[in-house]
């Protein structure tokens, strides 16, 4: 990855075996800079546009699709402030099955409930009594509408459309349906699609941020600096 050409280097204590003396250093790339250039981009949202990353895209066809050169990959990786790509790229859908599986071991656990979403409650002058999606349990409840003055309606409005609701004391979600269960296997894959909403870097700000990105990262003067892209750590470990 390209990246990589772009962080400061390091004079670490060597670990090797072959070492002569405790003052052997190698020089090593220093991953933690790029702790600074995150506190850089999030004081920069301007430069972003929204990204749906669409199923089997990885970071270098993007930047191919966006910037013309799957090279300038890691601006994709950094700009979306992702740290583990592992983890935090969304998978493809054919994928999803066997994580599922592997994590909750079999389809019968994949189609437990997780939990419940709600869903929308409206009055009969269009008052909002409960939002949608919240995350509730099996045991969750409101108010009825006839604890209200004056003869005012429930409406439950889902996706099979608006439905007036009894006039009672209370609703509850296995009598009234004012939550929708979520499997575990639902979960995971809406996990997996929010991971597909991204910040992308404008390409008319790539070439800024490509020159910049190397004096986000230099070294200031201290008593381990060298160069602005080279520094020592201490000898800590002596041996006789």
């Amino acid at each position: 990855m390209a990246y990589f050409n772009n962080l400061p280097n390091i004079l670490y204590q060597s670990p090797l075996p072959d070492k002569s003396s405790t003052g052997d250093m190698i020089r090593i790339k220093n991953i933690f800079r790029n702790s600074k250039l995150f506190d850089y981009l999030k004081n920069n949202t301007s430069l972003f546009n929204k990204y749906v990353i669409e199923d089997g895209e990885r970071p270098d066809t993007i930047a191919e699709r966006v910037y013309g050169s799957s090279r300038f990959d890691y601006v994709v990786i950094l700009t979306a402030g992702i740290t583990n790509i592992i983890d935090e790229w969304p998978l493809q859908d054919y994928q999803m099955y066997d994580l599922a599986l592997s994590k909750y071991g079999s389809e019968v656990k994949m189609n437990e409930i997780h939990h419940y979403e709600t869903q929308e409650i409206k009055d009969s002058n269009g008052r909002q009594i409960l939002p949608p999606n919240l995350i509730v349990d099996e045991t969750f409840k409101i108010d009825g509408s006839s604890l209200r003055f004056g003869n005012n309606k429930f409406i439950l409005i889902s996706e099979q459309g608006h439905t007036q609701l009894d006039n009672k004391n209370e609703y509850t979600i296995p009598t009234d349906n004012i939550a929708t269960p979520i499997t575990n296997y639902q979960f995971e894959i809406t996990k997996n699609e929010e991971r597909r909403n991204i910040d992308i870097l404008r390409s008319s700000y790539l070439q800024n941020f490509v020159n910049d990105l190397k004096d986000v990262v230099r070294y200031s003067k201290n008593s381990n600096y060298i160069t602005g892209s080279l520094a020592t750590t201490e000898i800590t470990n002596f041996t006789s």
